[in-house]
């Protein structure tokens, strides 16, 4: 499995898409299929029967996952991409328009 450069809490922007230009932060990864979910944005409206946590049931708008090469890490307000370098024996992330360590 290769190492996503895209962790949860992020910040991102979505560059492709009918939400391109959105902002959010990263709710859930799935490393298998390579997909995240973005807070805010790719909304789909979901039939739900009723249960214990919503008595009615209903129509409800919920976030949808997009695939991780749609979306851009934002640093300092601007989509930047992320590399990683190794800085006292440790592996970290880093802005390449920057060049800062992210984490």
């Amino acid at each position: 499995m290769s190492m996503l450069k895209i962790k949860m809490g992020d910040t991102v922007k979505i560059i492709t898409g009918k939400d391109k230009d959105k902002e959010g932060k990263v709710i859930a990864i799935n490393r298998k299929t390579k997909r995240v979910i973005v807070e805010g944005a790719n909304m789909i409206t979901k039939h739900v029967k009723p249960n214990a946590a919503n008595p009615n049931g209903g129509i409800v708008k919920q976030e949808s996952p997009i695939d991780i090469s749609n979306v851009m890490y934002v640093h300092k307000g601007k989509p930047t991409r992320i590399g990683f370098k190794f800085e006292n024996g440790k592996k970290v992330r880093y802005a390449k328009s920057t060049g800062e360590v992210i984490d």
